[in-house]
């Protein structure tokens, strides 16, 4: 009969005993017989090479005294005789190769130089360095290289120790598979019984008594318990039936009850999340409106502040030029006459700033990033604020010239460092200092820093420095600014893919530091001047006595501005147009060598204007200059890629006026040399 399942398990669980039991004395046993017999040959082996190089050092040692490598290359001969030797070398005291030896057909690289004494083990090689030593003075080093074999003596212990294992194994479990059915038949019975019984239910079978031992005395208690199983079987199959019946509705009811309740809770957790998501988003909504709120109050404000503090001196200053009452001497109104250039220049600047952070703020800011040399801007950073540094006794020490160039607008860039220079000055003290130094710093990026000498800013006032209308942290109100210039910088250095920083000590000074990427062209050197462009290479046929301008312009102020600038040039006969209509007109009758033209001009457009002129042959070859309040820097790009020679924005700056049409003038003279 085929015995069962778990006859099978108690049978095997006696001989997995047994085996178990062989196994790990034989274990124990083969591995300290093997550890033993192993280490005696590694000491033996490690013994013998530091033996046959110390001998081989002895018999060297003459050779390396009288310098004889020959010798000492016949001694290393002799390890012909021990195959086991890869390779041997002798070196000189001073580490130099002496004489070596090499088994035939063996491939080994001796060491450069000798190293200290003892012995190398690796896995496949034994490598002995000895010293050799006459009178205790150091002659050289003995160098030996053989097999290692230990792993060889594992592999053939562990084939050993495996065929003994496997015999002894197949032995016990033959033996074991014998003996063991004389503890387990008595116990087999009584399980093949007990599994019948609950296969069955059948709980009359009884167990045979086979011995009076404890198997014996195991069977007579199973059967009373049998018995006894028997008996209460029959009065608890009722009861169970009718309990089971009762547990089946109590579990269901249960059920019901634990569904309706997890129902609920996932009604309770969803409202609950969207009360506090609808919270968190109607916090954070009043949050945003109360901050915009101050800014557009702290913004208000401010520029309120700013924009009429320099108007007030325009108008003030203004008013009193032009009262009939008022005998002013020549000192007064040129002094007055200053001060309204001065706040007008600085009403510019804060315009400017304010548009310069409108476009940036909108995504509309256009930038060229090119080569450009840090030793050009800086220097004209250094001419346009000297004079301002030179008022206030401030010394400034800029770095020679060192060949740096960075990926940047070159405009923007002179932006962002005449706004740090003119922070450094502004801010402070007296006969101090401002000093720039330029730097390669790790990941190939520049670092331009800018230090002062200044009254520093607390901690506080740096965690809101690049705010706005902060004024970098001063609350004296004597400082002229719209406090958005920092804002500016640092967003048009992020734009040039650079970043800003600032670290300052109160009562010390500060420093900014702008870190942009470095650029190794060689082109940078030549990066053009963004405000002047390339003048029209046509010539005039014909020049008056003294050269003819147009001006083309519908403002009477702006007019009698132009007018003033050329009467003040002595060297220049002007004509005005209202028009771009009779503008063209005039241009066609007079041939002037210079036309200034206004963009937004009523009916025809300046640029209309110019593209008439330009595709006239009569008139193509004059310089048209575009005069304009238009200071977008697309417009600008538009005006020249449309074909004005220069681009001057309003307000008019004199000089830059000037020495636009002195470039027209000398263009049109070696044009008219040439025809």
């Amino acid at each position: 009969m085929t015995e069962p399942r778990g006859t099978r398990s108690l049978q095997a669980k006696l001989v997995g005993v047994v085996l178990l039991t062989t196994l790990v004395s034989l274990l124990v046993a083969l591995g300290a017989m093997i550890a033993y017999d192993l280490r005696a040959y590694h000491e033996a082996w490690v013994s013998d090479m530091a033996t046959q190089a110390q001998l081989l050092g002895q018999t060297s040692a003459p050779a390396l005294a009288f310098d004889d490598a020959k010798v000492a290359t016949n001694n290393l001969a002799l390890l012909r005789s021990r195959p086991q030797v890869r390779a041997a070398a002798v070196y000189d005291e001073r580490g130099q190769l002496f004489a070596s030896y090499s088994a035939s057909g063996a491939s080994a690289v001796l060491p450069a130089h000798p190293e200290p004494q003892g012995v190398r083990v690796g896995p496949r090689e034994l490598a002995v360095f000895s010293p050799v030593l006459e009178n205790g003075e150091l002659l050289g080093t003995v160098y030996l290289s053989a097999d290692y074999e230990l792993y060889d003596h594992v592999l053939n212990y562990a084939a050993i120790a495996l065929a003994v294992l496997t015999v002894a194994m197949a032995v016990a479990w033959f033996v074991s598979l014998r003996l063991q059915r004389v503890v387990t038949r008595p116990i087999l019975a009584i399980a093949d019984v007990a599994r019948e019984v609950v296969g069955q239910r059948d709980y009359s079978r009884r167990v045979e008594k086979l011995s009076d031992d404890e198997v014996g005395t195991l069977a007579e208690s199973f059967n009373n318990m049998m018995a006894e199983v028997e008996r209460s079987a029959l009065q608890s199959e009722a009861a169970l039936r009718e309990v089971a019946r009762e547990v089946n509705d109590r579990r269901a009811a249960q059920q019901e009850v634990m569904r309706l309740n997890q129902q609920l809770e996932l009604r309770v957790q969803e409202r609950t999340a969207q009360l506090e998501a609808s919270n968190k988003e109607l916090v954070s909504a009043t949050e945003t409106a109360e901050r915009a709120n101050r800014a557009k109050s702290e913004f208000i404000s401010s520029m309120s502040h700013e924009l009429r503090t320099p108007l007030n001196a325009i108008l003030g200053f203004g008013q009193l030029l032009s009262t009939e009452g008022i005998s002013l001497s020549a000192t007064k109104k040129t002094e007055f006459t200053q001060h309204i250039l001065k706040a007008g220049t600085h009403l510019l600047s804060l315009i400017n700033e304010v548009l310069d952070l409108a476009r940036i703020e909108s995504a509309n800011l256009m930038l060229s990033l090119e080569p450009v040399v840090l030793a050009d801007v800086l220097q004209e950073c250094h001419t346009m604020l000297e004079p301002a540094a030179s008022q206030r006794g401030l010394h400034m020490l800029f770095p020679p010239a060192n060949g740096l160039s960075v990926v940047a607008d070159r405009t923007r860039l002179k932006q962002v460092l005449l706004n740090l220079l003119s922070n450094a000055i502004k801010y402070n003290r007296d006969n101090g200092a401002v000093v720039v130094e330029c730097a390669v710093i790790a990941g190939d990026r520049v670092r331009v820093l800018v230090r002062d000498t200044g009254a520093g800013l607390r901690p506080e006032q740096v965690a809101a420095l690049f705010q706005p209308f902060n004024r970098l942290g001063q609350e004296t109100g004597n400082v002229e600014g719209s406090g958005i210039g920092l804002v500016v910088t640092k967003r048009l250095v992020e734009l040039m893919g650079g970043k800003i920083g600032v670290s300052s000590t109160a009562g010390k000074g500060s420093e900014f530091w702008v870190d942009l990427q470095q650029a190794h062209e060689s082109a940078a050197a030549g990066a053009p001047d963004t405000d002047r462009a390339p003048l029209l290479p046509h010539a005039l046929n014909g020049q008056p006595a003294m050269p003819l301008l147009l001006y083309v312009e519908d403002n009477p102020a702006n007019l009698r501005l132009v007018e003033e600038i050329v009467a003040f040039r002595g060297d220049l006969h002007m004509l005005s147009a209202p028009d771009a209509q009779l503008g063209i007109e005039l241009a066609r009758a007079h041939l002037p060598q210079v036309i200034l033209m206004d963009i937004n001009l009523p009916g025809l457009s300046g640029t209309d204007a110019q593209a008439i002129l330009r595709n006239d042959p009569q008139t193509a070859h004059i310089a048209v200059i575009a005069v304009t309040a238009n200071a977008m820097p697309r417009d600008r790009a538009q005006s020249l890629a449309a074909g004005f020679t220069e681009y001057i924005t309003k307000p008019i700056n004199v000089g830059r006026l000037n020495a636009a049409i002195d470039r027209a003038l000398a263009l049109a003279e070696r044009a008219s040399s040439s025809s």
